[in-house]
């Protein structure tokens, strides 16, 4: 198995290979000598006894099944063993083990991502102040509506920390085998939507986890909630807050027409997308029509349908 970035992991230890390169088991164990350490432990301070001088004799038998000494297996005198020096007996406990070094890189202990509770509604009658609240939002709206244009300046002027997910960046994130829908819909498009989706929810889970709030946008139809609503609730939670954007049609077209690249559609699919988009009339969520606002006017609008949306939830 090899990491997302960095290098492999090293090979597994085979038998009869030896140690891998550079692992000491002194490092790893708290009895074992550092090297170049003296055979002899020090003297206790107090201590008068010395370790007499050494004299030669007869090795030891081995016990059976222990193998020689290598020099002893060829003829040669084996080493004296080294002179042991008593140890008085040690009284309290121990010394405490040495604690590992710091990490000098640093570390910042971030909170697991969770799913979304729904925002606590205000106390009394006063409104919910949206721009003190930690909120997820999601942004619904066909191609060229304005959804990442609202959602961007919305994120830009709270006065709570903001980060705007934008489904559609992050599904370009796809660079070779990037599976454009305009070339055709298909089992790779849609896993590639399904992926981008379930990568905004674990981004937002983490962002809102820790204080920072979310606002996502993408093209949600209707009449497939299982895939996007259902799916957005799955991996956010349950607090996320869905508002729809949705201009007229001819407000439509003429945003569609000064986008660029694989995200202008035909007039003949942004009519089509427009007509699924208007089954959000009647399904309980709110609606803001557009039209004859600029950004940051909707952007207000927006934070007075999330008040109200905080003080009395949709049911989705």
């Amino acid at each position: 198995m090899q990491h997302a970035v960095g290098s492999p992991l090293p090979p597994p230890h085979q038998p009869g290979h030896g140690p891998a390169t550079g692992w000491s088991p002194a490092a790893h164990h708290p009895s074992a000598p550092h090297p170049g350490a003296s055979a002899h432990p020090a003297v206790p301070p107090g201590f008068t006894g010395a370790p007499g001088p050494h004299v030669p004799g007869p090795s030891a038998p081995h016990a059976p099944g222990q193998v020689p000494h290598a020099a002893h297996a060829q003829g040669q005198p084996p080493m004296p063993p080294a002179a042991v020096v008593p140890q008085p007996p040690q009284h309290g406990p121990g010394p405490a083990p040495a604690s590992p070094p710091p990490d000098s890189t640093g570390h910042v202990q971030l909170p697991p991502g969770g799913p979304v509770a729904m925002p606590s509604p205000p106390q009394g009658t006063a409104p919910a102040d949206t721009g003190a609240t930690t909120l997820a939002v999601l942004l619904i709206g066909p191609a060229g509506a304005g959804k990442t244009s609202v959602a961007k300046y919305w994120a830009e002027h709270r006065c709570v920390p903001t980060a705007h997910i934008s489904l559609d960046d992050v599904r370009e994130w796809v660079r070779s085998g990037f599976a454009d829908p305009q070339s055709g819909w298909n089992d790779h498009s849609e896993a590639q939507y399904r992926l981008a989706r379930r990568t905004c929810g674990f981004a937002a889970r983490n962002f809102l986890a820790n204080g920072i709030s979310c606002i996502l946008d993408d093209a949600v139809f209707p009449d497939r909630p299982v895939v996007g609503l259902g799916g957005w609730k799955r991996h956010v939670g349950p607090g996320l807050l869905p508002v729809v954007l949705l201009p007229g049609l001819e407000v439509v077209l003429e945003r569609n027409a000064e986008r660029s690249g694989n995200r202008r559609l035909t007039d003949e699919e942004v009519a089509r997308i427009h007509g699924r988009m208007a089954g959000w009339y009647g399904s309980g969520l709110p609606i803001i029509d557009n039209s004859q606002l600029d950004v940051p006017a909707t952007a207000r609008v927006l934070d007075e349908v999330l008040a109200r949306a905080i003080a009395s939830p949709p049911q989705w």
